[in-house]
């Protein structure tokens, strides 16, 4: 607090400091090729032997056109993958879809056949259901009826009763 003006011109001089450092390393990041780079962190992955050119500015087409033909020759599986013409890569395609295609039916056809067997066993439920419910229906019909025998009964008895002289 004593110096305010030493400390704005330490803490700009840092400032500085830290930018020169910050640009330093995206200048050399930027101008190292980028095998460099990535070779350290790919340190797990098997080396490919590439007849690559070393400048990959000025031609990065004609680079990953040549690159991928050169990769595949000391791989003799990529290799063989690389020989074959575009009918048969298109053909091979095509199998693996049809193959996709053809589970996938099956597990629909499985599934359609599942939703079949529940939506049956659930019929038969609700049929069981539906016999009971006519059961009860039934037998409440058959207490009603008695019900109104009784009460017409109850009612001759009771107009009987009064008629004899009995009282409330």
């Amino acid at each position: 607090m004593a110096y305010p003006s030493d400390h704005r011109s330490s803490s700009r001089g840092t400032v500085r400091f830290v930018l020169v450092l910050v640009g330093l390393f995206l200048v050399i990041y930027v101008v190292t090729p980028p095998t460099l780079r990535h070779s350290k962190a790919l340190s797990s992955c098997p080396p490919c032997f590439c007849d690559c050119e070393e400048d990959p500015m000025f031609s990065p087409i004609d680079i990953l056109n040549s690159s991928l033909a050169d990769c595949g020759k000391n791989d003799p599986q990529l290799n063989e993958e690389m020989k074959k013409d575009i009918a048969t890569l298109l053909a091979e395609e095509i199998n693996l879809q049809k193959n996709v295609t053809d589970d996938v039916l099956n597990r629909t056809k499985a599934l359609i056949m599942s939703a079949k067997r529940a939506s049956s066993h659930y019929q038969k439920e609700s049929e069981k259901c539906n016999i009971g419910i006519d059961t009860c229906e039934g037998g409440r019909e058959k207490a009603e009826a008695a019900l109104i025998e009784e009460r017409k009964l109850s009612a001759l008895w009771e107009t009987r009763a009064i008629e004899s002289g009995w009282k409330d």
